[in-house]
């Protein structure tokens, strides 16, 4: 009736069509996250999340660390995040080093750690206001003097 997953690999399982999956803000996991798909997470994570793309809720805590195609951090994270393409909402305090090939930090983001570009970033070497005039956000590819 409901099909028979009990057999199938992991990897098995990440290859459905699910592409997204939501933790919401009631949840607690102890432990690690593995994910072929997006996750929107809203509660408390204790241990190490991959996935494909993070976005995490301003209310959420990460303890672990976090590594990803893309994250959207509104939360809290104690730990490292490692990320092509990073973004850190006002509402976000991250406790640890955050390595990045872009990184756009808003007004009020709090990083307390080291900002590492990687080397696909640091070649890039740009830094880039965003296109709204006024916008209190940057797009940086490599950090530099501002």
């Amino acid at each position: 009736m409901f099909g028979n997953d009990k057999h199938r690999s992991p990897e098995q399982m990440r290859s459905k069509n699910c592409r997204f999956s939501l933790l919401a803000s009631d949840l607690t996991i102890k432990g690690k996250i593995d994910s072929g798909a997006d996750l929107h997470v809203d509660g408390r994570i204790e241990g190490d999340v991959q996935c494909t793309g993070l976005t995490q809720g301003s209310e959420s805590q990460i303890v672990g660390n976090v590594t990803a195609d893309s994250v959207k951090l509104a939360g809290t994270v104690e730990g490292s995040v490692k990320a092509r393409s990073v973004t850190i909402e006002p509402s976000a305090r991250i406790t640890g080093d955050v390595e990045y090939e872009v990184i756009r930090v808003e007004t009020g983001g709090k990083v307390d750690g080291n900002l590492k570009p990687t080397s696909a970033g640091a070649d890039a070497g740009q830094v880039k206001e965003a296109d709204k005039a006024g916008s209190n956000v940057r797009s940086i590819a490599a950090v530099g003097e501002m």
